[in-house]
């Protein structure tokens, strides 16, 4: 069976009319497109539960559970009600975490604290963890080395910074995901990264409802889009895009410990 996964998209921001019907048409429309595992990501823990609730009886998908940078004042969270949420049966990773400098310096101590804090819980879980990273690769890359953060390893998601920054996380056996940015014309960095990437840590993502690639690209985001990642990833590593569907599938499959046959 041919798998296609879409390693981050957010299903519990999609706002569109009747959420509950949104989100079967959602599921429906990836299925048609062949893409048949997602992961569910979460950004804020007081959005989790409902968010959880929501994916909880869909097959296929997956969930993490954790506080975005940009969210790090949204909700004051406790470390105990992490180590719970992180003990649900369907969530496999902490995050979406790391640091955000691009819109508010103010709270980079903040973040760096909250940062620090989930990745020593996900060590304590033993759960891999998803970076988000802006304008922060110094701190970043700092936090991750000296939290040994490489302990559970995980994903720098929808990565767009340099080669420098790849070849260093990649060394501490990180992957990296790329999304529908790869698809813009003008991303020639991101587009360089995608055809540098080890082929057994590069993952797919969309980060849908956000950056909806070429052909869609303006439109809200979604995971049955991963495709067209996939074959632009496929046209810039001269491979077929049952080739790239079957790596990062595997990959997936190796970074969170799952068989995707069984779910």
């Amino acid at each position: 069976m041919t798998f296609l996964v879409d390693s981050h998209c957010h299903l519990g921001d999609l706002k569109f009319g009747d959420i509950d019907q949104d989100l079967n048409e959602v599921l429906d429309n990836a299925r048609d497109a062949g893409v048949t595992h997602m992961l569910c990501v979460n950004t804020d823990l007081g959005t989790f539960p409902d968010m959880y609730s929501r994916i909880r009886e869909r097959p296929n998908v997956f969930a993490s559970v954790g506080t975005h940078p940009l969210n790090v004042n949204d909700y004051d969270w406790t470390e105990q009600e992490l180590l719970d949420y992180a003990e649900y049966p369907k969530v496999v990773a902490i995050g979406e975490i790391g640091l955000d400098y691009y819109y508010d310096e103010e709270t980079k101590e903040k973040q760096k604290d909250v940062f620090t804090r989930q990745i020593r819980i996900a060590r304590q879980v033993k759960k891999p963890i998803i970076i988000h990273g802006r304008c922060a690769k110094d701190d970043i890359f700092r936090i991750v080395v000296e939290e040994k953060a490489a302990e559970v390893g995980g994903i720098f998601h929808c990565f767009a910074d340099d080669w420098e920054l790849a070849q260093k996380v990649l060394d501490l056996g990180f992957y990296i995901s790329v999304s529908g940015m790869v698809t813009f014309k003008k991303a020639t960095n991101i587009k360089d990264i995608a055809s540098r990437i080890p082929l057994d840590r590069l993952l797919l993502e969309t980060d849908s409802p956000y950056l909806a690639p070429v052909p869609k690209r303006g439109k809200p985001n979604q995971p049955a889009y991963v495709k067209y990642v996939a074959e632009e990833i496929a046209r810039i590593r001269d491979l077929s895009v049952q080739e790239i569907c079957d790596i990062t599938s595997a990959n997936f499959s190796r970074l969170f410990n799952l068989n995707l046959s069984d779910n």
